[in-house]
């Protein structure tokens, strides 16, 4: 029954694609004007179903998921007729006379896979670039968010037709239906693992893909870091939802000479955000479910624990957590982490340690606190990644000119802002001739004069 109905509303989708409905400026703007509407009417829901979901506050589940949204929205309703205009290029010596101009035409109908860890921003923001860029849209939002993926459902059938962008709640089996389907582009966000299943399906049908993953994102700290405002940076950059954050800093690489210091300013920085009372914060998250729960409960008894280490079952609590001495087969040097424990890692050289960090999978974020702008472009040019946040973690995210993705094992393709319209728009490119002058250069019978003037013309 559910594959019958995947594919009725697929089918339905690609006819009403056919119309061109979708690919008109205006229609565009006034779905980006609807559904930023149904959003604002639905806040309070939302951040009732974050809070049921992850423990997120209001003031949180605003800043990293409602607010961003709303944000992109603006920006894609203001800019939107600017993007979509042709974009004049000149042409060749070749080809006179002629014009050249690059047009961004919609892929057709676009499936779009997200995440539980912040499970609103994480999929309207890529629907936001899909219904910019004129393309109808199946979504699949994350089975372990439920309350979350409801209220998204709700707010999707409220403001588009089945035809034109659908919800398809379920679990696991329905992901593995939609990617059975021809697509014409798939934007996923989630683990490594998954993403090259993604890949793999997407390839059946040689559907070109985004895939936004993650890794593990190291974070400098050199000896000439502002330790007070850099402790205050990691801790809200690593314990924000309660550390699952696909560019949350992963491990932490300490300058020696500094490190007892940072450890102290950053335990003092967790009790100033969370209160001594951490368990009962108002702003402090919980672990998705159980699964993860006892993943990262585990990875507790991998090292010798400086801070926290609390955990509570029932509740899916785990404190934020500092922890150094790592056993050198630890999951918490190898494998993302991605909940609120802290590796803390001492270094001396910081040459030495840049080559070490080079030689690992390519991370989506990577963060560098250091005054020296020798060594932040020592960091910068070296180590390959997604992005680059120097002295601050997160942010890097927030200003819409700077597309967000990763690089090798972290993802393929970015988006955020014009980079969304882009991800989703086929750039076409069309050369116009004109009939008033043909010259025969090209045209056989070839002699060696005709050889010697494309020579010099080429």
């Amino acid at each position: 029954m559910i594959e019958q109905n995947l594919q009725q509303i697929f089918n339905s989708q690609r006819e009403y694609f056919y119309t061109n409905s979708t690919r008109d400026i205006s229609f565009r703007i006034l779905m980006l004007k609807k559904l930023r509407n149904q959003i604002i009417e639905t806040q309070k829901e939302i951040e009732e179903a974050l809070y049921i979901d992850l423990h997120k506050s209001p003031t949180e589940s605003y800043i990293t998921e409602i607010g961003f949204v709303l944000s992109e929205i603006n920006r894609c309703i203001k800019s939107l007729k600017l993007w979509s205009k042709p974009k004049r290029v000149a042409s060749s010596i070749a080809c006179f006379p002629s014009s050249a101009r690059i047009i961004s035409e919609p892929y057709g109908v676009c499936l779009i896979i997200s995440p539980w860890n912040y499970p609103f921003q994480l999929l309207i923001s890529p629907l936001i670039g899909a219904i910019s860029a004129g393309n109808c849209a199946i979504l699949k939002p994350s089975e372990h968010s439920p309350h979350t993926s409801k209220i998204i459902e709700k707010i999707i059938s409220n403001v588009f037709p089945n035809n034109y962008v659908f919800t398809a709640l379920g679990e696991k089996e329905v992901s593995q239906e939609l990617l059975e389907k021809d697509f014409d582009y798939i934007f996923f966000t989630g683990s490594s693992n998954l993403g090259k299943h993604v890949m793999e399906k997407a390839s059946q049908h040689l559907t070109p893909i985004t895939l936004e993953l993650g890794g593990k994102s190291p974070c400098i700290i050199d000896k000439d870091a502002n330790i007070e405002i850099s402790a205050k940076r990691v801790c809200f950059g690593k314990f924000l939802n309660a550390g699952q954050t696909c560019i949350a800093p992963d491990y932490l690489f300490v300058h020696k000479d500094i490190k007892e210091k940072f450890v102290e300013k950053l335990i003092e920085s967790i009790h100033q955000f969370f209160t001594q009372d951490i368990i009962n914060s108002k702003d402090y998250g919980r672990i998705i479910n159980q699964v993860h729960f006892q993943r990262l409960k585990r990875m507790l008894e991998d090292g010798k624990i400086l801070f926290g280490g609390d955990n509570n079952e029932e509740l899916k609590y785990i404190s934020p957590t500092l922890i150094e001495d790592i056993s050198p087969n630890s999951d918490l040097l190898s494998q993302e982490i991605f909940g609120p424990i802290l590796p803390i890692i001492s270094f001396e050289n910081i040459d030495k340690l840049v080559q070490e960090l080079r030689r690992k999978p390519k991370p989506l974020a990577l963060y560098v606190f250091s005054q020296s702008r020798k060594t932040q472009q020592k960091v910068i040019s070296n180590i390959s990644s997604g992005g680059v946040c120097i002295n601050d973690t997160i942010m890097h995210i927030v200003p819409h000119g700077l597309p967000f993705g990763g690089v090798g094992n972290s993802g393929i393709g970015s988006y955020h802002s014009k980079k969304s319209f882009d991800t989703f728009s086929h750039q076409k490119s069309v050369l116009d001739r004109k009939t008033w002058l043909d010259v025969p250069l090209r045209y056989p019978p070839f002699t060696e004069t005709t050889k010697k003037i494309v020579k010099k013309i080429m």
